[in-house]
């Protein structure tokens, strides 16, 4: 009967550590899930936050590149947040998209309840973590979630207005990056002519987008109304005027007189045939390989593009920090 009891206690004791093993897996798992949800791929589109950084020679201050580093979580807190609330307004239509119905939500691996709670608290820890920052980065960050609820709400279902939001997000993105900065007393300022950049180029990524999913999705207005009243020639025309205007745009920035004064140098003008070579590859892979409907997929991915990223951004370096020794 001793044994017995010895036994039946060992036995016990196994299976709630077994239980216990399971619920520890199920919470990993569902951690895994919500942030698989927050698409961190996506969070590439943030690094606009550190343009003021770069651009106003301060990439070597240190506590200014703490502040970067620190806008640039939050923001990506933050999209993630975007992310999931889109997910969860557009479930029906995701699951019938080729892609998005793989996603946690649209597949039905995680719960609607979960994420809904999962939300609040990430909202709750990013905006403190905004307050901690400084006042107006807290409200331009309480902007920005207005702003993208505004678009998944309404502005995503008006045609040319639901692309320009996206570029509208990233300028939100850029002036959130020098609010950042200038709550330690600086006053810095980012050209209005990089702001012009900036809606130029996110507009082109966007209807690059747009193309790709006009074209490939079966049922495309179903999972974007608006596309109903895009055509391919529309788009075409579009993205051929955005990419002229990015780089245009981009050209007078290098050589602006204010550039200039500031950088002691013409030198980012020998910066705009890598601009070109950038926008035309991407171009290239949009037309002749079907490529634009995840346009941060593309950066992780490409390699030509990666390497022109880089080259550019090796040259801005050179010109920026190296001009005016």
């Amino acid at each position: 009967m001793r044994s017995e009891g010895v036994s039946t206690g060992a036995s016990t004791d196994a299976s709630g550590s077994e239980s216990a093993a399971v619920a520890r897996r199920r919470k990993t798992s569902s951690l895994v899930l919500l942030v698989k949800e927050m698409r961190p791929r996506q969070w590439s589109k943030n690094l606009i936050l550190f343009a003021a950084l770069i651009f106003s020679q301060n990439l070597l201050n240190a506590d200014l590149a703490l502040r970067s580093f620190l806008a640039f979580a939050i923001f990506c807190l933050l999209s993630g947040m975007v992310y999931t609330i889109n997910d969860l307004l557009d479930l029906d239509a995701d699951r019938m998209h080729s892609d998005k119905k793989s996603r946690p939500l649209a597949s039905g691996d995680l719960s609607a309840t979960s994420a809904i709670l999962w939300v609040v608290f990430v909202l709750a820890l990013s905006l403190t973590a905004a307050g901690f920052v400084g006042i107006r980065f807290l409200w331009i960050s309480l902007g920005f979630m207005a702003f993208n609820l505004a678009y998944s709400l309404y502005l995503k279902n008006i045609v040319i207005l639901d692309v320009v939001s996206i570029s509208i997000s990233f300028l939100i993105r850029a002036i959130a990056g020098v609010i950042a900065l200038n709550t330690v007393g600086e006053h810095l300022t980012i050209s209005p002519w990089l702001l012009v950049v900036t809606f130029f180029l996110s507009l082109f990524l966007g209807l690059c987008k747009r193309r790709h999913e006009f074209l490939s999705l079966e049922h495309a207005s179903a999972h974007r109304s608006t596309l109903s009243a895009y055509s391919e020639e529309l788009l075409n025309q579009l993205i051929s005027m955005t990419a002229t205007s990015t780089l245009i745009a981009y050209s007078i920035y290098t050589i602006w007189p204010d550039t200039v004064s500031r950088f002691g140098t013409d030198g980012l003008m020998y910066t705009i045939p890598i601009v070109v070579i950038g926008v035309t590859r991407y171009m290239f892979l949009v037309y002749r390989r079907n490529l634009g409907g995840d346009p941060s997929e593309i950066l992780l991915t490409e390699k030509s593009l990666w390497v022109t990223v880089l080259a550019w951004f090796a040259l801005v370096a050179v010109m920026v920090y190296g001009g005016s020794s």
